[in-house]
This record gives C-alpha cells, structure tokens and sequence, in this order.
C-alpha cells in the first residue's frame, strides 16, 4: 500500500447517510403543508430513480447534466405516487436541494481526518461540485479536491470517471485506491487499475439491508472508517 498516494471516495452512502436525510429533510418541508406519506419510502423511491436517470447520459441519450438536475426530474417521476403535484416552483426547489443537506455516517468525518493526514482526499462522485461542496461544509470534511462526474462530463461507472481522477492528481491508477460501500463501483474502478477499499454501511437501505462485505476482490475491506483509517494509517 506504500504506492498508494490518493483515495477516491464514493459519497452517497458510503460517506453521507442519504436515506434517513431524504426522510427527514421531507418531513420537514412537507409535513407543515399537510402532506403525510410514509417519508422512508419516499426517499426511496426518490432514490430508486437514480440509476435510470444516469443512465439516459451513459447511453448519450441525453447530454450530460449535472445530478441536481438529474435529482429534479427524478423527483418529477414520483410526485404523482406521493400525491405530490400540487407542489409549487419555490417548494420544488427546495426539496430538490435536500441532497445538498445529507448528514455524514457518524464515524466517517473524523476518519477521513485521519486519513487526510497520509493521503490526498477527493470524492470520486455522480454527485455535482456545488452539492458535494454544501455537502463537505456540512460535514466538517476536508477535500483536497471535488472530482467524480462532473469532472469527467460522465457517470459513474464510465471508466472516464475514475481515469479523469487520477489525472486530476497527476497520479497513475495504481497510485489511487477507490474506497466506497458498493462492490460495482469497486469493481468498476479496478477494472482501469486503480487499487480499491470497502468501508461497509450495513444500514444504507434501511437495517441491515447494505454490503456487510464486498462481493468482489478488493484490497482492504474494512467494517467502520475508524478501521478503515486504522488499517491505511
């Protein structure tokens, strides 16, 4: 692991708790204009769009754009399951920005610490530079770098995403290790060369319901990021 010099991170869900946000950040816009529905299966469902609408721009069906527009018309295909569409321009907007509101699992600020202090941090993400910025001074982290998507002009998992990150750095793949919660975007990244780390969020879809642990090779697995910097540090 000596020649590793930079780790990419995958966000949502593996650094930000995204489901109980959406829940919550819901319930707090929605509940005082009388809306009432089960706000979990809200999110995920607002969630469950999330690859489809990505899929339009790997398949260059559509031009690339950046997710908060992505998330906007996510949220338009499921407003009519939640009798939601009588939503106004100004409340439409502001829960589209829910994503920008995520809390971080509670041990992963202080690990990434003290992984910053070893190694150049960036989150390798679909997520657009603006969000994940509210995103990181929401959470107290320290990147030295916004990379991922828009960067590239491309989704993950595009092999463009994880190469444009090591150029970002000035870095060969083998010199970056992708760290992420999802075995497909470990695998992904592997397959252009760069090093890969598993940090499980078992609760990510609810309890017990994320990767306990990876279902593909990886180079370090680790159960917390308080053991993940353990084992990097």
């Amino acid at each position: 692991m000596n020649s590793v010099k930079a780790l990419f991170f995958d966000v949502f869900g593996t650094v930000v708790d995204w489901r109980t946000s959406i829940a919550r950040e819901a319930k707090c816009l929605l509940e005082p204009l009388g809306y009432s529905p089960d706000w979990l299966a809200f999110a995920d469902a607002w969630r469950a769009e999330y690859q489809p609408g990505m899929e339009e721009v790997r398949a260059g069906r559509i031009p690339f754009s950046k997710l908060d527009i992505i998330h906007r018309r996510m949220l338009e295909r499921i407003q009519p399951r939640f009798g939601l569409e009588e939503l106004n321009e100004s409340t439409l907007k502001d829960l589209n920005l829910a994503w920008h509101r995520l809390d971080a699992w509670p041990d992963a600020p202080a690990g990434l610490r003290r992984l910053r202090e070893r190694y150049l941090l960036a989150p390798c993400s679909n997520g657009n530079i603006s969000l994940m910025v509210d995103l990181a001074r929401r959470n107290d982290i320290h990147w030295d770098a916004i990379l991922g998507a828009e960067i590239a002009g491309d989704y993950k998992p595009k092999p463009r995403v994880y190469q444009a990150a090591c150029v970002a750095f000035s870095l060969e793949p083998s010199q970056c290790m992708m760290v992420a919660a999802h075995s497909g975007d470990l695998a992904a990244s592997a397959a252009v060369g760069l090093r890969t780390g598993h940090v499980a969020q078992v609760n990510e879809f609810g309890p017990n319901t994320g990767e306990e642990k990876p279902t593909v090779p990886v180079d370090v697995a680790a159960r917390s990021f308080s053991e993940l910097a353990d084992m990097l540090t």
